[in-house]
C-alpha cells in the first residue's frame, strides 16, 4: 500500500508543477521597455515609458523581469519605488545615457530604487552619466548656492538585494550611493571616471548595514568606497582602486553624532596610483560620534601618496575651520595586518589622531611600505595615537 501511495505521489507531482508554472509562480515574466514605447535612439528621453514598464512590473505578483535590451536608451532622473508584489529583477541589457540638460539633472539621483526587498539590478550593461556636462557645477565648497549634482543610482531603503555585473562611466557625483540599506551585495561592478573629476565616488554608504562589496573595478576623481556615519557591518574585499582617494571612513563628526560606524573589513584589496590607501577621517572641530571594530588586511599598494591615514583633523575647505585638534570621534579598534607596496611619498604612514580622545587599540602588524624618491627611505609620523606594533614595520618608529 505504500508503495502505490508513493506512486500516486511521484505521477501526481508533474501536475501540481505544472500548474504552478500556469500561476507565475516558477516562471518570470518579463516587461520590456520598448513595449511600453521606449525608443532607442539616444536622443528621445525615455523617462515616461521606463515608469510605465516599472507600474506593471511592480504590480505583478510573481517574479518579474523589468527588460532593457541591448540598444541605448536617454532617460531622465527617475525613481523606482516599492514595495512591489513580487521579486523584481532589474536587467540592462543596453546603455542608459543620462541628461546633459542642466535644467533636467539637478536633483539628488539620476537613477533611484526605493523602499525596495529582493531587487537584483544586473544585466551587464552601461550606465553612461554624461558627467562632462556636470562637473563645472561642482563648486560646493566655495558656492554656498550650489545645487546637488545626482547619484547615477541610488539606493534608499533597500533591503536583501544584489548588484552586479554593471558598468557606470562619467557620473556627475557618486556612482553608486546607499543610505539606510540593509542585506545588499554588490559584485562584478566596474566604476570609472577621469582622476580630475570631482565628487565622483565609486561607491557611498551611510546608514546602512550588512553590505558586501566584492571583485569591483573602482577608478573615480574622489574616494573608491566611502563609509559615512550609520556605515555597520561593511565587507568589502578583492577590490581594485585607482585612480582615486582610496578606501575611506569618513568624514565623521560633522552630523549624525548618534550614528557610530562599526564592524569594517577591508581585505584583499589594491591601490593603483590613488592619493590615498586606507583612510579613517574626521572632521575638526566634530560632535561626539564613535568609529570602532576596524580592521585592514592583505593590501596591495602601488605608488600611492598616502598609503595609511588616520586624520582626525580633517577640514577641507580652503579658508580653514574653526577650530583645529578638538574631533570629538572616538576611534578605536582599528587594525592594519599585511599592509606592503610602495608609498609615492615620504610618510608612508600617517596616524594623527584627537588630542581631545586619542586613539585606542590601533595596531600596527607586517607593515612593508617602501618609498624610493629623494630623501627616502619611508618615515611614519603619529600623533595622540595609544597602540602596538608586531611583525615587520617598515617604516618605523611610530607605535
Amino acid at each position: 500500500m505504500a508503495m502505490i501511495y508513493g506512486f500516486q505521489i511521484v505521477v501526481l507531482l508533474p501536475f501540481f508543477l505544472s500548474i504552478i508554472t500556469i500561476n507565475g509562480v516558477l516562471q518570470p515574466k518579463y516587461f520590456d521597455v520598448t513595449k511600453y514605447g521606449a525608443v532607442a535612439d539616444g536622443k528621445t528621453d525615455n523617462t515616461r515609458a521606463f515608469l510605465a514598464t516599472w507600474k506593471d512590473a511592480c504590480a505583478y505578483p510573481g517574479r518579474s523581469r523589468f527588460w532593457i535590451p541591448r540598444a541605448t536608451f536617454l532617460l531622465g532622473s527617475i525613481s523606482f519605488e516599492g514595495p512591489c508584489n513580487g521579486s523584481m529583477t532589474f536587467l540592462i541589457k543596453g546603455t542608459l545615457k543620462a541628461p546633459t540638460d542642466p535644467s533636467k539633472f539637478f536633483t539628488d539621483s539620476w537613477i533611484g530604487f526605493r523602499y525596495l526587498e529582493n531587487l537584483v539590478v544586473k544585466g551587464g550593461g552601461f550606465l553612461d552619466g554624461q558627467g562632462s556636462s556636470a562637473w563645472k557645477y561642482n563648486d560646493c565648497q566655495k558656492n554656498s548656492q550650489c545645487k546637488s549634482l545626482p547619484a547615477t543610482m541610488r539606493f534608499d531603503f533597500v533591503q536583501n538585494s544584489k548588484v552586479h555585473h554593471l558598468r557606470s562611466i562619467n557620473s556627475k557625483n557618486s556612482h553608486f550611493n546607499l543610505f539606510a540599506c540593509y542585506n545588499m551585495n554588490i559584485s562584478f561592478v566596474r566604476l570609472s571616471a577621469p582622476a580630475d573629476s570631482p565628487n565622483t565616488d565609486g561607491i557611498h554608504i551611510g546608514t546602512s548595514s550588512k553590505i558586501t562589496i566584492s571583485r569591483a573595478i573602482i577608478g573615480t576623481g574622489d574616494d573608491c568606497i566611502s563609509m559615512v556615519s550609520g556605515s555597520q557591518d561593511i565587507d568589502i574585499h578583492d577590490v581594485v582602486c585607482g585612480p582615486g582617494h582610496g578606501i575611506s571612513v569618513g568624514s565623521l563628526g560633522r552630523s549624525h553624532s548618534h550614528e557610530h560606524v562599526m564592524g569594517i573589513k577591508v581585505r584583499n584589496c589594491s591601490f593603483i596610483n590613488t592619493d590615498n590607501g586606507l583612510r579613517i577621517k574626521t572632521w575638526s572641530p566634530s560632535l561626539y560620534s564613535v568609529a570602532s571594530d576596524i580592521y585592514f588586511q592583505n593590501i596591495f599598494m602601488r605608488n600611492v601618496r598616502n598609503p595609511v591615514v588616520i586624520d582626525q583633523q580633517y577640514c577641507p575647505f580652503p579658508s580653514g575651520c574653526a577650530v583645529q585638534s578638538t574631533s570629538a570621534v572616538q576611534i578605536k579598534d582599528v587594525t592594519f595586518d599585511n599592509i606592503w607596496g610602495t608609498s609615492s611619498t615620504k610618510v608612508a604612514l600617517n596616524l594623527q589622531c584627537s588630542g581631545v580622545l586619542p586613539c585606542k587599540n590601533v595596531k600596527l602588524i607586517n607593515i612593508n611600505l617602501a618609498y624610493h624618491g629623494p630623501g627616502g627611505p619611508a618615515t611614519s609620523t603619529c600623533s595622540h595615537v595609544i597602540g602596538s606594533s608586531y611583525g615587520k614595520q617598515i617604516p618605523g618608529g611610530c607605535l
